[in-house]
């Protein structure tokens, strides 16, 4: 089989040298990836090690090996076109149609999906004029990955930084194992909860779950794949950032219940997949708490945290908002899983089985998403980003 054609645009930006790495995951992986760097990208990183990287020749110029018309054939022979890092300046020609160089020619005739990797400088992202060029470009179809937020170039610090290549190659992948179909969740805003809840019993103890928040990410990264604005609540994970997502880092089930409400306001699907403590201890003991000799512990207290699925569910922040929990359960799986729909009121809920070895921490999983409108859809054991996939056909399904 042939393998799948990649151009890999990338402009004028500092963060040029990161998409050395995007390419090597690239070409790795089985795809047959041109490089179309623009004149300033050159300034950064030179053509020898595009083309010593790629296995083809590079050029920026309309005007090279003009008998193969490049400036039409490489957008047209293309699966994927990627561009990282886009600057603002790449951003707003391809918002209004210019093509003064090869790689804005090829985003003109490209019929396949684009993906656009943003890097710039804090102030030039939040400018008016680039966040209308952005949502040209979303609404046009194609998916522009917001920017990880960071060290920036000099010792500026913000919103803006290039996601790392491995978080790229990702959001590349799932966007060509789609094909041609439309972003569905493009102009979305979507939040995913993930990871588990601690309660601190003192300042070196806490109540805790197993789980590793990979579920949670899987749905983020699927997510910012069909296109949407991804904010990813992660409660004590260690993952890398996923990119497209703004990441927000909690630790408690209160604090987890802040940032969703403050999230959620504007959301159109809301998607709890972190494991939320249910109660937390009645007192917190500010010195760590002693063994007393020959003496059996004192009892722990707790009292319930907040019900934030059921409370987003019941007073939902915007018309049509879709509300999507999960359940982990050890026994008696779809009976408590039917229950818990009911009485947490959400449209949908992924039911999975738990355990020491089951789902937490795993790289696969298996479940059934129960719908308040009686439908079940079971998902086969595999990799999480299917489940993923999965949950985000059913949410669409259902956006207004």
């Amino acid at each position: 089989m042939d393998k799948p054609k990649v151009v890999l645009g990338v402009s004028g930006g500092i963060a040029a040298y990161k998409a050395c790495e995007l390419l090597r995951r690239l070409t790795e992986s089985g795809h047959d990836v041109r490089v179309v760097p623009t004149a300033s990208a050159l300034r950064f990183v030179g053509a020898a090690t595009w083309s010593a990287l790629s296995g083809h020749p590079v050029s920026t110029e309309v005007w090279d090996d003009v008998h193969e018309v490049p400036h039409v054939r490489i957008g047209q022979s293309a699966d994927l076109v990627v561009v990282a890092p886009a600057t603002a300046d790449m951003l707003a020609k391809a918002a209004h149609g210019l093509a003064d160089d090869l790689l804005t020619n090829t985003l003109l005739t490209a019929r396949c999906p684009v993906v656009l990797a943003p890097a710039m400088h804090t102030e030039m992202w939040e400018h008016p004029a680039t966040q209308e060029n952005v949502a040209t470009l979303r609404r046009r179809g194609a998916v522009v990955i917001e920017p990880a937020v960071g060290r920036l170039t000099g010792v500026d610090t913000g919103k803006g930084r290039l996601p790392e290549p491995a978080e790229i190659f990702e959001v590349c992948r799932r966007v060509l194992a789609r094909g041609a179909t439309e972003p569905d969740l493009a102009g979305r805003h979507v939040v995913v909860s993930a990871g588990g809840t601690r309660e601190p019993l003192d300042p070196v103890r806490f109540l805790g779950n197993r789980s590793s928040g990979k579920q949670g990410y899987a749905l983020a990264r699927t997510a910012a794949a069909r296109g949407a604005r991804v904010t990813l609540i992660a409660a004590n994970t260690t993952l890398p950032d996923p990119a497209g997502a703004d990441v927000v880092p909690v630790g408690t089930a209160v604090q987890l219940r802040e940032a969703v409400l403050k999230a959620a306001a504007d959301a159109d699907a809301v998607v709890m997949a972190a494991a939320v403590a249910d109660f937390r201890p009645a007192v917190y003991a500010a010195g760590k708490i002693k063994k007393k000799d020959e003496q059996d512990p004192d009892p722990i207290a707790l009292v319930r945290n907040p019900d934030i699925l059921a409370e987003i569910s019941a007073d939902r922040a915007r018309p049509g908002q879709v509300v999507v929990g999960f359940a982990a359960e050890t026994d008696d799986v779809l009976a408590n899983g039917r229950k818990k729909l009911a009485r947490k009121g959400c449209d949908l809920l992924v039911v999975n089985e738990v355990g020491e070895r089951k789902t937490f921490g795993a790289e696969e999983n298996e479940a059934v998403v129960l719908g308040a409108d009686g439908t079940e859809t079971p998902v086969p054991h595999g990799p999480k980003e299917a489940l993923a996939e999965t949950v985000w056909d059913l949410v669409a399904q259902r956006l207004p």
